[in-house]
């Protein structure tokens, strides 16, 4: 068979006719023909190809062990919140931050390291889908300074584990750590991605959040945010990450048993945010 416009695409189809794993065909197989109907569709010049596969191949190269310029793509085109929100109803990106591994702490006990931000506690309770409060599930927590910056981009400036924590619920399922209260950031715009956003005469902003992965034994995990009501891109997300139910008030609480509980003195500035995991299938009768 010749390899002409009107072939092109049942040439690639056949050749994977002898892939053994049937959801890797058809994921190779849709992939072949949304491919083709774009290239169809807009009809690039061979220059336009060339920068294409450049643009790719920089983003590629832009990754390292502290940066993922390719989740930060998927992140910007929206995929990123595409593929979480098929997966689970209140599951958010996981961001190009995600990048180290959170230190274990105690309960109570501060993410921040450098004792210059607005000071915030942050409290909730990890639950089942009907309620049931979650003992010893697993919390893993991260946020950027009150500046905008997380300990990755700025390792002369912030030690290592600065804003991150890992974390255990009581046997009520509650949690309570320190923190600062976190700024809007813009995502990196010195790479690629950034070239992309300019182009396209998009901003690179963030809204205040805190990060979360939740787990728990018989549970589904979530990845998740805390984004602060009120914050500036609080509409218009540069990853589109922004649900209703995530937003969170956070509010100057003059409670002295709050205080002595959570280990800090009143007034304080208090964010409570709760997190339901679904049954994990394999664990449903």
């Amino acid at each position: 068979m010749d390899f002409t416009v009107e072939t092109a695409t049942d040439a690639v189809l056949d050749s994977f006719r002898e892939t053994k794993d049937q959801r890797l065909r058809q994921v190779m197989e849709s992939l072949t023909r949304h491919l083709h109907g774009f290239v169809r569709d807009i009809e690039p010049t061979m220059e336009e190809w060339e920068a294409a596969i450049g643009f790719l191949t920089a983003v590629g190269q832009t990754c390292d062990d502290t940066r993922q310029e390719f989740v930060l793509l998927s992140d910007v085109l929206g995929v990123s919140m595409l593929v979480e929100t098929l997966n689970g109803a209140e599951s958010t990106v996981l961001g190009p931050f995600h990048m180290t591994v959170s230190p274990h702490r105690e309960l109570g006990e501060s993410i921040d390291l450098l004792g210059t931000g607005r000071p915030c506690v942050v409290s909730g309770r990890v639950t089942s889908a009907d309620g049931t409060p979650l003992p010893d599930a697993e919390l893993d927590v991260w946020q950027c300074t009150e500046d905008g910056f997380y300990e990755v981009q700025q390792p002369d400036v912030q030690p290592p584990g600065n804003g991150r924590g890992l974390f255990r619920t009581d046997d009520e399922g509650r949690f309570w750590f320190g923190g600062v209260v976190p700024s809007h950031y813009p995502i990196p715009t010195d790479g690629p991605v950034g070239s992309l956003l300019r182009a396209t005469g998009r901003h690179p902003y963030r809204p205040a959040h805190v990060h979360f992965i939740a787990r728990a034994d018989g549970h589904q995990p979530v990845t998740t945010h805390a984004f602060v009501a009120g914050s500036p891109y609080i509409d218009s997300d540069a990853v589109f990450a922004v649900k209703r139910g995530l937003i969170t008030d956070l509010t100057e609480s003059h409670d002295e048993r709050d205080a002595e509980r959570f280990g800090v003195r009143a007034p304080f500035t208090h964010a409570a945010f709760d997190i339901v995991l679904a049954t994990a299938p394999e664990a449903t009768p």
